[in-house]
């Protein structure tokens, strides 16, 4: 019997939306269907309208709600969703990260299994053989991280491998920059486990033809035996074809691999083995639940060298050229990549490096196993490429650290062309053609005019050595002659491919934005080999049907039913001449995103926010690795509201606000680490304002957005306001009335705040003998609760030789009524502040801050409350304390003690976000620590967060990945600049309140 509604609950803990407790009805439509999975399924089942919407769209253009979804924990999940779903007739749809390109991780009316959120384990590896087993829902980058210790990777490397998952990757036949080395997936994966129509599990592997282990397999009457006989009678009958249509080239993954499904083996024999015909059939031919790939030994060392040319088509001219050198890859990025990176919040830092004038570069990689001196290797390209060739600079990286920026930027390349401001943007529909790379550049001439004659231009990126260029035309989708102009474009552009001898996909595979034109490029006889073959694995076209191949009509090849029939790119948009969204009348500025709905569109689905190895989003798809709590999630449902596609007063509801809204912890890691700048903490502050506007809030919300009266009041009436909750009974009764985790470690007050402390010790540097001058802000954690960071923030400015004050009578700063939504209240407090603080900053004051949320809040959001010149000044002259003494590099007018100690370093999200976290790292180095950064997200307290009962289980989950990674740190001691982080790292078992870094600086004061 089928475990219902059991969750993944990391280390026991409870960390999924259900926990909250709404009602998830199921859509009437699916209603039995969804209660028959459920007896038979392990795994969640998911059939209500939240997660239709969640699982409608993917990375692509395209939008279809699936009819719901399941999670299965097993093979056995897969085979019983499976049978009961051809049972009710309805299709299947496997997914992985859903960051696919062209719209085949979407199905309308299927039953999506999502892979990922259990079945993800590396089940084996075989050093000796180089082969790896695992279950498809492991994303490559921690796949590669686990091989890492034996010096092996698997070698196909998409662009998006830090949250595709190696399932995904083999239903696409992936690939990435190393193509031109390694190939692409199906050369890689050699055996597989495979869910077929029928719910049978198959083995598939090399079978030598006529032996008696294939003459076993079909003398049996059952379909993995119609489909041997069916694949190698096809294969036989179409051999000519085969030879004539598939383009010889690096990359092709247009679509079935019958060129590659039979094939003379390391021993001579001639072997089937149907391993290589799943691979690239984007899940229409059976389910992978199970792997085996080949591996490849990793280099120890690379070299980069990024070649600047003033024209993109002598860029291309240069691409041949560059295969004739000992390259591992060979790459390209135009000029819009380069000045979207430079807008961007996350990227602008990666392309410092480019040089002025760079209309295209291209970017030649060397590894160690292929070149043996990088020096010399990257002087004979420079010698042939700018002495003697058309580029007029060139940017070489030898440094783990110079590669990783370099590559950052190429990989960010996407999603960065996708935060184009307005509704035209560079989308991606023939973005994946492949031509030989000797005729990139004429083919790059003669695409050029089909966009001349449309109207319009493109983006040019990707992988040049490969002649997979993604070329992304600029159209407005929204309009029925953009999307018409999409179609003549993809007509146009697929004659010419044909002409080139190219494949009209290189790696991104069919989907919905390809399946249409494939039987241009096949011809008759193999368009129709393809649907024998899909009716042969799958007789009732159940399985993702209208991907890959499709059906003319009911009477063409396949069951007599309207299944799989038909394929047209310009259906199943994600937005289309039908799409319409409301503006809202907003209390923050939106007017650098181009307004509130344009921010919630900026969302293109890439799935960035599913990455857990670094960065900070999305710590709660960190911990519970649902969809609904990522940045995608969230933006995707906003967009369903904003757009009707979900009831009127859906967002209003308790389900909306709590699953959708209140689970974003607000760590504003969106709004740097998503390459469109997705800021989600901005989108729910503003939702929630609204949203208190329409319905009232709560007393804890409110005790929560006013905790700097709280907090003066507990300092008042300390220590006898510590007691209080320590009294029999008291944490139950303030978790049963306010919500607030009885478990949870609360704060205490000090009777002296850090103002009282400061008016008796008075400034210790006069105002006359300083060059600077410093307001320090007394937040109300740091003056009434734990002020001893902010005299180490004293003495350490005064050691610098800065005059202090600490006044006594400026507001909150407004973080806490911001992130709660109360944004009058924030405005208000802005407003009170800059009023104060103005004529300060206008004679030369600076202000600077202990805690990193209240720095953030000056710098960021009083510039979304505020508009004029003297809250633009307040925000420019505010500071972290750290960053303060960096920028400035005031400490190193400090006399430092000899420190040998080693110190871990969380730095704090939302300086993180807004590039400002590596400050303190900086001064901590020079006043004589060692410092190990942490690549670590959220702490998971995020101000109230943690202290909300209904949140905690979810909050010590994401600290527990914190934990994990402190534990791994060499550091003797960590170290946070967040109240909230020091609080959650202090709640660890055996462990004290670490400090602020501030007091590691003070505690170096000669």
């Amino acid at each position: 019997m089928a475990v219902e509604d059991e969750f993944y609950a990391p280390d026991g803990l409870d960390t999924s939306a259900a926990s909250l407790g709404h009602e998830r009805p199921d859509v009437p439509a699916y209603r039995a269907l969804a209660e028959d999975l459920r007896t038979r399924v392990d795994g969640e089942v998911e059939f209500d309208e939240y997660a239709q919407v969640l699982y409608a769209s993917d990375g692509s253009i395209y939008q279809a709600r699936p009819a719901g979804v399941v999670c299965p924990r097993d093979a056995s999940d897969v085979q019983a969703a499976v049978e009961v779903a051809t049972d009710h007739e309805v299709p299947v749809l496997p997914r992985g990260a859903g960051s696919s390109l062209a719209g085949q991780a979407v199905g309308p009316g299927c039953v999506v299994l999502d892979m990922t959120r259990y079945m993800d384990d590396l089940l084996a590896v075989d050093p000796e053989r180089q082969r790896a087993t695992l279950q498809p829902g492991l994303v490559q980058d921690d796949l590669d991280d686990r091989l890492a210790e034996h010096g092996l990777k698997f070698a196909p490397d998409p662009a998006s491998s830090n949250r595709a998952t190696v399932g995904g990757g083999i239903g696409n036949n992936s690939t990435g920059a190393h193509s031109v080395r390694y190939g692409i997936t199906d050369a890689y994966t050699e055996e597989l486990e495979v869910v077929l129509a029928d719910g049978s599990l198959v083995h598939t592997r090399e079978v030598v033809l006529d032996s008696e282990e294939y003459e076993a397999i079909v003398g049996k009457d059952d379909l993995e035996a119609d489909i041997y006989r069916t694949v190698r009678r096809l294969v036989e009958e179409n051999r000519e074809g085969i030879e004539e249509k598939y383009p010889s080239l690096k990359r092709s993954v247009s679509g079935y691999n019958l060129h590659k499904v039979v094939y003379e083996n390391e021993d001579g024999q001639q072997v089937i083995n149907l391993s290589k015909l799943f691979v690239g059939s984007e899940g229409t031919l059976g389910v992978i639940v199970e792997a085996t790939v080949s591996l490849v030994t990793k280099p120890e060392e690379t070299a980069l060298a990024l070649y600047c040319f003033e024209d993109l088509v002598a860029t291309m001219r240069a691409v041949p050229e560059a295969l004739e050198f000992d390259v591992s890859a060979v790459e390209l990025m135009d000029d819009e990549v380069f000045r979207l990176a430079a807008e961007s919040d996350g990227y602008a830092e990666y392309v410092d490096v480019i040089p002025e004038g760079t209309a295209a570069a291209l970017m030649i990689e060397f590894d160690s196993e292929l070149v043996d001196d990088f020096e010399a290797a990257v002087a004979e390209t420079d010698d042939h490429f700018v002495e003697q060739g058309e580029a007029f600079d060139v940017v070489a990286a030898y440094s783990e650290e110079a590669q990783a920026d370099i590559w950052k930027l190429r990989k960010a390349a996407i999603p960065l062309l996708m935060s184009l401001e307005g509704d035209p943007k560079p989308y991606p529909f023939i973005e994946d053609a492949t031509v030989p790379p000797a005729e990139l550049a004429e083919y790059v001439q003669q695409f050029e005019e089909v966009l001349e004659d449309h109207g319009t231009s493109a983006a040019y990126f990707a992988h040049a050595g490969a002649g997979t260029l993604h070329i992304r035309p600029i159209l407005n989708l929204k309009t029925g002659e953009g999307i018409e102009a999409m179609h003549s474009i993809t007509e146009d552009v697929t004659d010419l491919v044909l002409e080139h001898h190219g494949a009209f996909s290189g790696e991104h595979g069919d989907g919905m934005a390809r399946t249409e034109f494939n039987p241009k490029m096949y011809g008759d006889d193999l368009w129709t080999a393809f649907k024998q073959l899909k009716t042969a694995f799958d007789p009732e076209w159940l399985l993702h049907p209208g991907n890959v191949v499709y059906r003319d009509g009911r009477d063409d090849v396949g069951p007599d039913a309207d299944r799989g029939i038909g394929a047209d790119m310009r259906e199943n948009l994600r937005y289309g001449a039908e799409y319409q969204s409301l503006e809202p009348q907003t209390a923050l500025d939106f007017d650098d995103e181009g307004g509130f709905s344009d921010l919630v569109e900026l969302c293109n689905g890439c799935g960035n926010c599913r990455e857990t190895g670094s960065g900070v989003m999305c710590p709660t798809y960190r911990a519970s690795k649902e969809e609904v709590q990522t940045t995608r999630g969230r933006a995707n449902m906003l967009r369903a509201a904003i757009s009707g596609e979900l009831p009127e007063d859906e967002i209003h509801s308790d389900r909306f606000q709590e699953e959708v809204l209140e689970l974003c912890v607000g760590c504003k890691g969106c709004k740097s680490d998503c390459p469109t700048g997705v800021d989600l903490a901005k989108l729910k502050a503003e939702v929630k304002h609204k949203h208190h506007q329409e319905e009232g809030a709560g007393i804890r919300e409110r005790v929560f957005a006013n905790i700097d009266t709280a907090s003066r009041i507990g300092s008042a009436l300390a220590p006898l306001s510590n007691l209080a909750s320590e009294l029999p009974g008291a944490r139950r009764v303030m978790e049963a009335t306010l919500g607030i985790a009885r478990d949870r470690e609360l704060p205490t007050f000090t009777s002296e705040s850090l103002v009282d402390w400061f008016e008796t010790r008075g400034p210790q540097v006069p105002e006359s003998e300083a060059e600077e001058k410093v307001i320090l802000f007394a937040d109300p954690y740091t003056n009434y609760s734990y002020p001893e960071p902010g005299k180490a923030a004293v003495e350490v400015l005064e050691a610098a030789g800065v005059h202090v004050q600490v006044p006594g009578d400026l507001p909150a700063s407004g973080r806490a009524a911001f992130s709660m939504g109360f944004l009058d209240d924030a405005r208000d407090r802005a407003r009170r502040n800059v009023e104060a603080l103005a004529p300060k900053v206008e004679d030369g004051w600076s202000v600077v801050f202990v805690e990193p949320s209240d720095a953030v809040m000056f710098q960021d959001e009083y510039l979304d409350l505020l508009d004029g010149r003297r809250p633009e000044a307040v925000s420019a002259a505010a500071y972290g304390v750290c960053e303060y003494l960096d920028r400035g590099r005031l400490d190193e007018e400090i006399d430092w003690r000899d420190s040998r100690e080693t110190l871990t370093y969380h730095g704090h999200c939302n300086q993180k976000a807004t590039n400002r976290d590596h400050h303190a790292v900086g001064v901590l180095r020079r006043a004589g620590y060692e410092v190990d950064p942490l690549d670590s997200t959220c702490c998971g307290m995020a101000g109230s967060f943690g202290y909300e009962a209904e949140h905690y289980d979810l909050s010590k989950a994401i600290g527990r990945i914190l934990f994990d990674k402190v534990a791994d740190s060499p550091g003797e001691t960590v170290v946070a600049p967040g109240g909230s982080c020091r609080s959650q790292l202090g709640d660890r078992d055996g462990h004290e309140r670490p400090p602020h870094p501030v007091e590691k600086l003070a505690a170096a004061l000669a």
